[in-house]
Formats: C-alpha cells, sequence, structure tokens
C-alpha cells in the first residue's frame, strides 16, 4: 500500500476572487507547493514500484505547475509597476 502524504484540497480556480497582484502570486505559489507534494508522492509510489500511482500523480504535477505559470506570467503581465525601461535591468543581468 502506497503512504499518502496528506494533501491540502485541491485548488479551483472558480472558487477563488482576484482583487489583487498579490492573490495571483499566492494562487501560483499555491500551485506550486502542490506541485511538488505530488512529486514527493510519485517518487514514493516508485520507489514502492506502483507505476500507475507514479503516473498519476506526475501528471497532477505536472498540470499543477501549468497552472502556476499561468498565474505567474498573469502577475507580470497585470504589474503596473513593470515598464519596458525597468525590466532591462533584470534582462541584462541574466
Amino acid at each position: 500500500m502506497i503512504h499518502e502524504q496528506n494533501l491540502e484540497p485541491e485548488v479551483h480556480e472558480d472558487e477563488v476572487e482576484y482583487e489583487s497582484l498579490a492573490d495571483y502570486h499566492r494562487i501560483a505559489a499555491l500551485h506550486y507547493s502542490q506541485a511538488s507534494k505530488h512529486h514527493a508522492l510519485a517518487a514514493d509510489a516508485d520507489d514502492q514500484g506502483h507505476e500507475q500511482a507514479r503516473d498519476s500523480h506526475v501528471f497532477l504535477a505536472y498540470r499543477h505547475k501549468l497552472v502556476a505559470n499561468q498565474y505567474a506570467e498573469m502577475a507580470v503581465i497585470e504589474s503596473d509597476e513593470l515598464s519596458d525601461e525597468g525590466t532591462q535591468g533584470v534582462v541584462a543581468a541574466q
């Protein structure tokens, strides 16, 4: 039997109201956290030879990562503080 970690409830975007950029960052962080938990569960399942459980957790981890990336991108796009001048230094530093 697979040892299941206690995951927080799944996030459903239709249940959350967004009022600020901080909200976008928070929901992105929550999805990244869920992705991390599913990766840990996938690793545990793989260690125990449970391919179906591993694959299920891998899929959920990937899905949470995609959603997290979308919210992180929305936060950047919606940000009034970013300008072409303000981001040139960041891009140059990379």
